[in-house]
């Protein structure tokens, strides 16, 4: 179909601004966010984000002062709306094993309908964020089972949690931990970490997003070096290629989280929720389409 030339500002022509049907359905997307806005749903009454069976006050949050909610986690809610999530795996340098991960993801959706937690911090311990995933898991299965059970695929729902989520990396951030860490939405390593995507060496390749977040976080180039060859690369790599904000020394990269969540937590929820969208968005839209998910966003904002 032809399309109209019509002349522009100054006199120039040029083809008409017609929005795409591509276009037309991101603008639809990005006002019916801007409606839920309007109404509520995303929060001028902070009730509407909280499921009220996740109500779970300090049995939900277990702490370092002996609630044993979780087996691979200590949490805690603070009182400043920030929630901070401690992988406790340590004798396999909190290696992800199924359990570990849906008590996470469980934990994390219990945090993101709170109306009390505006930011999460994630961290591990100082030895390691996260050593991989449990290779004793994997080590027996064939095709058929982790089609069937669709290996991994659950991981993606951390960062599919609508509430920022920090993460502090000390240590071991390999394979599943390196992936885990680039699901969040801010890292920062401590001087000590050490990332990659050793998987080759064992045979296979990264499965939770190694080969697609790393190389659009680091570019090709690195990336496929490091996806090649299994090398590792430390914090001050990490910082220079954009994959963590900033690098500090090991014993306050778990505090310094706290101060970005606290920072964070400060402003709107529903506010905080959408430019975290909008910013995500950018990894999957087009430059024109996200410009236009971005203005409609933002329209919303002026409904609170």
């Amino acid at each position: 179909r032809k399309r109209s030339r019509v002349p522009r500002e100054g006199g120039e022509a040029g083809l008409t601004n017609t929005p795409s049907r591509t276009q037309k359905m991101m603008l639809a997307k990005a006002f019916r966010f801007g409606n839920r806005v309007a109404t509520g749903l995303l929060a001028r009454s902070p009730e509407n984000l909280v499921v009220p069976a996740q109500r779970l006050g300090s049995q939900g949050y277990a702490t370092d002062a002996g609630n044993k909610t979780w087996e691979y986690l200590k949490t805690e809610k603070r009182d400043n709306g920030v929630a901070v999530v401690r992988l406790h795996r340590p004798d396999a340098l909190n290696a992800l094993c199924g359990p570990l991960m849906g008590e996470l993801v469980s934990a994390l959706k219990t945090m993101d309908a709170d109306a009390d937690v505006k930011a999460v911090v994630l961290t591990g311990s100082d030895r390691a964020f996260a050593a991989g995933a449990d290779i004793k898991e994997m080590k027996d299965k064939n095709y058929a089972e982790v089609y069937k059970e669709s290996m991994l695929t659950a991981w993606n729902e951390v960062s599919e949690i609508r509430k920022p989520i920090v993460a502090g990396v000390n240590g071991f951030a390999l394979g599943g931990g390196c992936e885990l860490a680039m699901m969040c939405d801010i890292i920062i390593a401590g001087e000590n970490a050490v990332f990659g995507q050793p998987e080759i060496q064992l045979g296979t390749i990264p499965g939770a997003g190694g080969t697609q977040r790393l190389t659009r976080i680091v570019g090709k180039s690195l990336a496929m070096e490091l996806v090649l060859t299994g090398s590792k690369f430390d914090a001050q790599l990490a910082e220079k290629r954009g994959l963590v904000s900033r690098v500090v020394p090991t014993d306050q990269t778990v505090d310094e989280c706290i101060r970005v969540a606290e920072k964070i937590a400060k402003f709107s929820t529903p506010v905080i929720i959408a430019a975290k969208d909008c910013v995500n968005q950018s990894q999957e839209l087009s430059l024109q389409q996200g410009l236009l998910y971005e203005k409609a966003s933002f329209w919303g904002t002026f409904a609170l």
